[in-house]
């Protein structure tokens, strides 16, 4: 679909009646970022990346964005919290920090700010910008432009973040086309250790946009695990990006839950950029009613003895539609380089839909590298094996399906994460079929 011609005239708009003194550089790297997203347009359905995803349900409305806050209770925000009261905690209400809501505690070698106040304040960010691609993808350009507020974590070397980092996005806007840009700056030193959590949830079902990126730089032997979960809203849109740099003997540990939004679209990248670095990419996504939703991962291999794995899954039902497209390229100079990359998908409906392909591209000779994909129904053999055990139909059907999110679910290293997850997934496959997040 042709998008009209007023789509980015709107977002330019917008950039040009923002206050753009911020300190630290960031007014000029907006500016070049807008700069990009007028010249390169929302992408098509023509674009290879974007081949199954349509976003002219984005680019037709006029998303704006917030310009404050909505006032909240702690107890709104309760349900959403995987949390002890030893976490970090820090909560954005309409892409801005709400103080009263977050806690921070001191830790040794840890830094952790809001970006607003950073650039507010005159604060360097030098990394800001400088991971996730502004010049050649539209989303991330028009986030950069756009970017509201965020986290900015700096762990020093050798230190180690006992306990999780937990940042959570909250959509309250009770205006219909609400937008929010969050930005995250994550810079892990020599030696490191971390988790940071993101969490995107949505109070109302408005239509809002949330278009949110995440930039990761881990130092030599540093080590991250990153949990995003999204569960937005049944009105919403979201476009994420999460985009990562390692060095040598680095290891990133990345997991990617999506159940919320009308259309969703979460990018996972990392470049391998120092031998012995490692990544392990894992994802699961439920979706029903007319829900859309697409994962795009890409892992570069661009160092020898670099290792990844990665395993994504979904359950589908109704007439929703689910997308996966991940690549991982490996370099001419990336010997010895060791990946796997596996998407298996459940369809519970005849309407559902899944839209695969994982894929490879390899410049370096000396590799073991495979991937592939499946999709298919419930097992007939094992349900008629259930049910000869005594179990009924609904629970036979309910009990295979949570065994294959479980498997994967199981990676996560986070226990509270893990169980919270493991409840919501068993939450919404009711007698043997998904029902829709907002039931």
């Amino acid at each position: 679909m042709t998008q009209p011609e007023t789509a980015v005239d709107h977002y330019v708009g917008m950039f040009e009646s923002l206050d753009h003194a911020e300190a630290g550089g960031a007014g000029e790297l907006r500016r070049r970022a807008m700069d990009r997203f007028a010249g390169l347009g929302f992408p098509t359905m023509k674009n290879e990346d974007w081949h199954y995803t349509s976003v002219a349900p984005i680019a037709t409305r006029s998303f704006n964005r917030t310009g404050s806050p909505t006032s909240l209770s702690a107890g709104e925000l309760d349900q959403y919290l995987f949390d002890s009261p030893d976490w970090t905690r820090l909560v954005f209400v309409d892409g801005w920090l709400a103080p009263e809501l977050s806690s921070v505690h001191d830790h040794p070698g840890v830094q952790i700010s809001d970006l607003s106040s950073m650039l507010r304040e005159g604060g360097k960010v030098p990394q800001l910008g400088t991971i996730a691609d502004h010049e050649t993808v539209a989303f991330t350009a028009l986030n950069t432009a756009l970017m509201q507020d965020g986290a900015v974590i700096t762990v020093a070397g050798n230190v180690e973040v006992a306990q999780p980092i937990h940042l959570v996005f909250l959509s309250a806007h009770p205006v219909p086309q609400a937008a929010s840009f969050p930005r995250n700056l994550v810079v892990l030193e020599k030696g490191a250790r971390a988790t940071v959590i993101e969490s995107y949830v949505g109070l109302r079902d408005e239509s809002y946009l949330t278009v949110s990126v995440t930039e990761i730089a881990l130092g030599e032997g540093a080590r991250l695990e990153h949990i995003k979960v999204q569960n937005e809203s049944a009105g919403a849109f979201h476009v994420a990006t999460i985009q990562a740099r390692q060095e040598r003997d680095s290891d990133l540990h990345s997991f990617s839950y999506a159940s919320g939004a009308e259309l969703s679209r979460t990018n996972v990248n990392t470049l391998l950029d120092g031998s012995g670095s490692s990544c392990t990419m894992n994802g699961m996504y439920m979706v029903s009613g007319s829900q859309h939703v697409d994962h795009q991962t890409s892992i570069e291999h661009a160092q020898p003895n670099t290792t990844s794995r990665e395993i994504y899954k979904g359950i589908l039902d109704g007439h929703s539609h689910g997308v996966f497209n991940g690549k991982v390229y490996v370099r001419p100079e990336a010997q010895k380089t060791d990946g796997k990359q596996s998407n298996n998908n459940l369809l519970l409906s005849d309407h559902a839909r899944v839209d695969t392909k994982p894929q490879l591209e390899i410049f370096a000779d000396d590799v073991k590298c495979t991937h592939g994909a499946t999709v298919g129904r419930l097992d007939e053999v094992a349900l008629f094996y259930m049910k000869s055990r005594g179990l009924d139909a609904e629970q036979a059907r309910t009990l295979l399906i949570y065994a294959f999110a479980a498997d994967v679910l199981e990676e996560i290293t986070v226990k509270p994460v893990k169980d919270a997850l493991e409840a919501a997934v068993f939450a919404r496959v009711r007698g043997g079929k998904l029902e829709m997040a907002s039931d």
